[in-house]
Order: structure tokens, then C-alpha cells, then sequence
């Protein structure tokens, strides 16, 4: 019996990555062209390969991802990278009958400033924060893109998952590039080896974020592959909870034997106050993150220390 072929886009990023080392992975036959064989941005390529080689199902992991700095340094390669890659798979799967697709959004797809938990339906119910509109506004777009072309013809079912922030094996921890656990890893780790004493934080720490381990992700993205008919159109992928700032940073020093103290620079930018997403579908689908915060540390911090202090 042929395995099931599966495109994956964005197959060596850090969740492209993750989910190819799933260990349910071989259950199917995965294509995982990288940019310099498939450029996402270019359409007739886009719909070429997948005429060539015709794929039952494609997963969207592809993206232009980055931190704070990147985003506000970067705005158009930010909207426009997105928004061509994720029209462009979109559009070309559709246009060669591809039935099945799964996309993955963001959180920051949701309003700013949202006290509440963000629930799937929040999307477009509010202003973008600022600070990463351009990602967003090509997330919310190509999520809309899916759920249009499911209501005009029901034969195609194009899904979309909306995790919270991720970090884990394979993320990137360049300070330029860098969310805020691996920047807080590298920060503290260079701390660490240089005998500072203190280390700094932007804002007052107060802001509160999820973050989910990206092996968790995967394990969400296999069983969403595994029993994709009963995957709603749109869902969240969460923990549920938050931290704050200064709780990701003690548990950075916690892990890493950090002694020194931090200070806060309140002149600099933190985002949104709090960004908590509804795990409520995502729970009566019948499934969690197994990972905690502290043993989610310790893998990233451990492979860190492997792949980046060479």
C-alpha cells in the first residue's frame, strides 16, 4: 500500500524541523524541498513541482520568522515573503486539486492587548499589534485564503493551526533574528561565560507570553495529519497558561546555574501586555502539550550549547 505524500514547506525551519523528527514521521512519505530547490515566492515553480509530483496532502510551515528587532527593522520582507509563500502554496494546491491542506498561522494574527484568552474566532475583531504587523496581516490573509475557498467549494478542506509562540531544537538564537527564549538563553549564557553580573531586560518584565516546546507543535501537527477530518477549520495550538517576562528569565538562570541578578531598561519596546490563546477547541479535540517550561529549557539549552557553541 503507497504511503500518503506529504509536501512540507518550510521542512528546515524549526517546525518544519521538529516534525521531521517526529517518530511517526515514516508512516508517510515526505517532501521537504528546501528554498534553493523550491523559492515559495515564485508561483509557476510553486505550481510546477506540485504538478510534477503530486502530492495527497500539503502542511504550510514556511515562513519569514523573527523577533521584535527583525520585525520592526524588516516590515516589507515580512508582509511581502509571507503573503507570496502563502498565497502562492495556497492558490497552486488548490489549482491542482490538492484536497488537503494545513496551514499554519500565528497568534499574532489576534488584536493587542487582549486580556482575555484569544479564541479562533477573535481574529480580525481588533487593531494588529505594531510591533509585527506585517507577519499578521500575511498570516490572517492566507488563513482567510483557506477558509474562502473551503466555503466556495466544500471539497477542498484547507485547515489552518494557530500556535502560540514556539521555541525549542533548531530555533534561531542570533540576538537580530531571535525570540525572546532563545534570545533570553544566549543572553544569559553569554552572561554566564563572561562573568557579568547583571543582565537586562526590556520593559518591567510584567508582560506576559506562551511559549510551547516545538516538539509539542510536531506532536500536534502528526495527529492533525492522522485524523484530519476531524480537525475543526481553525485552531489554536497552546498550553493554556502564561508566564511572565521575569519568570522566563529566572527560568533561563535556573537552568543555565546563572547567579547574577537583572535590571529592567524601560525605555525599550516589549509588545503586547499579555497574548494567551483559548485552548478550548484544542482540548475537545483531544489534545495537549506535554512539555513543561523547565524541561523545554533544558532541551533548547542542550542543544544550544551542541549546535551553536561550536
Amino acid at each position: 500500500m503507497r504511503k500518503i505524500r506529504i509536501l512540507l514547506t518550510g521542512g528546515g525551519g524549526m517546525v518544519g524541523r521538529n516534525l521531521l523528527e517526529h517518530p511517526d514521521i515514516g508512516e508517510f512519505e515526505v517532501l521537504a524541498p528546501r528554498s534553493g530547490e523550491l523559492d515559495l515566492r515564485d508561483f509557476h515553480a510553486v505550481q510546477g513541482y506540485l504538478c510534477k509530483h503530486k502530492p495527497d496532502m500539503v502542511v504550510h510551515a514556511a515562513g519569514k520568522v523573527g523577533g521584535i528587532q527583525a520585525n520592526m527593522r524588516e516590515p516589507v520582507s515580512f508582509l511581502m515573503d509571507n503573503l507570496d509563500m502563502g498565497r502562492n502554496i495556497v492558490w497552486a494546491a488548490y489549482q491542482t486539486g490538492i484536497k488537503k491542506l494545513l496551514n499554519l498561522g500565528s497568534s499574532c494574527m489576534y488584536p493587542r492587548n487582549s486580556m482575555e484568552p484569544l479564541r479562533e474566532e477573535m481574529v480580525l475583531k481588533g487593531e494588529l499589534e505594531p510591533t509585527n504587523e506585517g507577519y499578521a496581516l500575511a498570516k490572517v490573509v492566507t488563513a482567510r485564503l483557506c477558509e474562502y475557498l473551503m466555503r466556495e467549494d466544500a471539497g477542498y478542506q484547507y485547515k489552518t493551526l494557530i500556535p502560540c509562540n514556539i521555541y525549542g531544537r533548531y530555533d534561531k538564537f542570533d540576538p537580530s533574528h531571535s525570540h525572546l527564549i532563545p534570545a533570553i538563553i544566549h543572553k544569559i549564557h553569554q552572561a554566564k561565560q563572561s562573568g557579568q553580573h547583571t543582565v537586562e531586560i526590556w520593559g518591567d518584565g510584567t508582560a506576559r507570553r506562551e511559549f510551547m516546546y516545538a516538539g509539542d507543535l510536531a506532536d500536534a501537527m502528526m495527529r492533525a495529519i492522522k485524523n484530519f477530518d476531524t480537525l475543526p477549520p481553525s485552531m489554536n495550538v497552546g498550553l493554556g497558561h502564561d508566564y511572565t517576562i521575569n519568570e522566563y528569565y529566572q527560568a533561563a538562570a535556573d537552568v543555565l546555574g546563572y547567579q547574577g541578578s537583572f535590571m529592567h531598561n524601560l525605555s525599550k519596546p516589549v509588545g503586547m501586555a499579555r497574548k494567551l490563546v483559548s485552548t478550548e477547541r484544542q482540548v475537545a479535540w483531544g489534545w495537549s502539550a506535554k512539555t513543561g517550561l523547565r524541561e523545554g529549557m533544558e532541551k533548547t539549552y542542550e542543544f544550544y550549547l551542541k549546535e551553536c557553541q561550536q
